[in-house]
């Protein structure tokens, strides 16, 4: 079958706002256009993807299978369109992706002040798959944490943090001043194998909700401070490493001055 795109967006439009009339208000179409949209592509595919219900919408497991693949799909043909546009346009461009927690921002403007003539971007690497924005083209070089896929890329090390646990402020552990791993057995954690949420938003609300812990790098604990939550270092976890990834095969001159330029602005002194 050949996937309409447009129902691609109208679905995700839907599963983000999680009701037929917001979404349909933020497309500028009407409510009913809407619903027969999504009723098509669910035709389409032979499978439910919303639970609809008199106050909002739910995602059944297909829906929430289709809305992580779909913000993939979408953003890889956003990617390719502006490709195309930028080779017409003469115009060169440089896309990074980055890991959550991790600032860039310093290298990018390092870079510009050398290259004003080059566009950069950035793109956000989700958790689970920090190296697909490399593979699919919608980013050029990425600063990731591990772990993640390297088959195929050439990394540089960057640096290293501490990993915190955050758990709820209620939680009987969150008086302590710190952890070791050994604390916190028996707990429920919310790590990749046992549960994967689609975005670290999503993490920190079931964690506050009582769901369970996790184990974070800092610098994403400092990203979503929240009251209602704790961050405790826990003094015998692994470290969390940090690099510059880019495909094996990627040579182009400005990508090699940003590796460069990266490498000595990001790595600690």
């Amino acid at each position: 079958m050949d996937l309409d795109l447009r129902k691609l967006r109208y679905f995700v439009a839907v599963a983000e706002h999680r009701h037929f009339g917001r979404a349909a208000d933020q497309l500028y179409i009407a409510q009913p256009v809407l619903s027969r949209q999504i009723k098509a592509l669910e035709q389409e595919l032979e499978c439910a993807l919303l639970v609809r219900t008199t106050r909002r919408v739910e995602l059944t497991a297909a829906g929430k299978q289709l809305y992580g693949e779909a913000q993939g799909i979408l953003a890889t043909v956003a990617a390719a369109v502006r490709r195309v546009r930028d080779m017409d346009q003469g115009v060169q461009r440089l896309v990074v992706a980055f890991s959550p927690g991790l600032r860039v921002s310093d290298a990018i403007r390092a870079f510009t002040a050398r290259h004003p003539d080059v566009e950069t971007d950035v793109v956000p690497a989700r958790w689970w798959e920090q190296d697909a924005p490399l593979r699919d083209g919608r980013a050029q070089v990425g600063y990731l944490r591990r772990p993640f896929n390297d088959s195929g890329l050439h990394t540089i090390p960057i640096g290293h943090e501490p990993r915190v646990a955050c758990l709820p402020a209620a939680h009987p552990l969150a008086g302590r001043r710190k952890l070791t791993t050994a604390d916190l057995d028996g707990e429920r954690m919310l790590d990749a194998p046992t549960r994967r949420t689609s975005s670290l938003e999503e993490k920190f609300e079931l964690i506050a909700s009582g769901h369970g812990i996790a184990l974070v790098p800092r610098s994403v604990a400092r990203s979503y401070s929240r009251p209602d939550l704790v961050h405790l270092p826990v003094t015998d976890a692994p470290e969390a490493e940090t690099y510059l990834a880019v495909a094996g095969d990627r040579r182009e001159k400005p990508l090699r001055d940003f590796l460069e330029i990266a490498t000595a602005t990001l790595r600690p002194t």
